[in-house]
């Protein structure tokens, strides 16, 4: 399956944005036993959790740090995974990546290795 991050942009301290994960290519739907996740990245340092959904809607998982201001879900028909962003700071400031991979058990759900199938990243800059 072939990954699509979109919906990075430049905004102020505060703002929202919402980015999008869309699966394509030949194989190209999310199915029951997929994870999709999304972690984040600044220059220098490694990449970092920030959230991930089940698409059979079994769980959802967050970060310590973007709990209760970011959303991830999932519409089936549009075959993407979403992640709503509020109150947006400085420190979310990092290039996001989508990624996804099969029948990940919990545990393994916020370690980026665990991942195989990966989107091209977005950039998100947050102004103060």
């Amino acid at each position: 399956v072939q990954l699509q991050a979109s919906g990075g942009g430049l905004v102020q301290a505060g703002d929202s944005l919402r980015l999008s994960c869309a699966a394509s290519g030949p194989s190209g739907r999310f199915s029951m036993r997929f994870t999709v996740g999304w972690f984040r990245q600044v220059p220098g340092k490694e990449r970092e959790f920030v959230s991930a959904i089940r698409w059979s809607g079994a769980g959802t998982w967050y970060a310590d740090s973007v709990k209760g201001r970011f959303t991830i879900s999932r519409d089936s028909a549009k075959n993407t995974v979403y992640l709503q962003m509020n109150a947006l700071e400085p420190e979310d400031t990092a290039v996001y990546y989508c990624a996804a991979d099969l029948n990940l058990i919990n545990s393994a759900v916020r370690s980026h290795d665990q991942y195989d199938y990966w989107g091209q990243g977005t950039l998100v800059t947050v102004s103060s």
